[in-house]
């Protein structure tokens, strides 16, 4: 009798693969009851006896590869079996039934087959009856079995495939503000340098002014230029120079 052939290794989808290496594997097929299970015995095309060792939790899909501890691949088919065809009502149902029934059948815990047009279950005259009194047409059939995986299961529902990209976007947000502000950033123009205070004037004989006037505009000038209120004029007493000899 042969030894058995161990398989640990499973490539989901035989992504990687040329597809002449597929095209030449071995194949297994299997059902849903024993594609569920991570450690299972099988036989494949070559008539070879497989012991299957996966990490638990591993949903096999078919389309699968195994790959077998001398190397070589073993390619997973999933067997026709029993299952429950679940369509809308001909007559008077609509596509929304079908969210409706896989809400329901989520709600028991129902492992369903999610299709655009249709969805399976295996069979089962209670869940039948319930789904045909929502006027759903339920139809025994064969046929393959891809039930939805958990949402956040390693394989993530009956499909296998990887968007294959990552959502690290690789460059850091910290904009710094080390630039000019000349582009509208609304700061206040720099105040022009104040004019050198002119020398103050000293009032006296021989200044060739009207003094009274002088003030007059002096202090208003300083109105205008500060804002604020001019201190009193105070008369300068003025004495005129007599002429010499008088």
């Amino acid at each position: 009798m042969d030894a058995m052939l161990t398989a640990n290794k499973l490539m989901p989808a035989g992504r990687g693969l040329a597809p002449v290496l597929l095209k030449r594997a071995a194949t297994v097929e299997l059902d849903w009851d024993v594609r569920q299970k991570s450690r299972f015995d099988a036989t494949d095309s070559a008539g070879r006896r497989l012991g299957v060792f996966l990490p638990r939790g591993t949903l096999v899909r078919g389309g699968d590869v195994l790959v077998a501890e001398d190397g070589s691949l073993v390619r997973v088919l999933a067997a026709p079996q029993p299952v429950l065809r679940i369509t809308p009502c001909a007559a008077h149902g609509s596509p929304f039934d079908l969210t409706r029934a896989a809400y329901h059948l989520g709600n028991r815990h129902v492992p369903i087959e999610l299709r655009p047009d249709h969805l399976q279950i295996e069979p089962d005259h209670v869940l039948a009856d319930m789904l045909r009194a929502q006027h759903l047409t339920v139809q025994e059939t064969v046929a393959p079995f891809e039930p939805e995986g958990g949402a956040y299961g390693a394989q993530g529902g009956g499909h296998g495939h990887s968007h294959g990209h990552d959502h690290d976007h690789g460059h850091a947000h910290a904009h710094g503000h080390g630039h000019a502000h000349e582009d509208g950033h609304g700061h206040a123009p720099a105040a022009a340098p104040a004019a050198a205070a002119a020398p103050p004037h000293v009032h006296g004989p021989g200044c060739g002014h009207a003094h009274h006037g002088h003030h007059d505009d002096h202090g208003r000038d300083h109105d205008r230029g500060h804002g604020s209120a001019a201190a009193p004029a105070v008369p300068v007493p003025f004495h005129p120079r007599r002429p010499s000899g008088a």
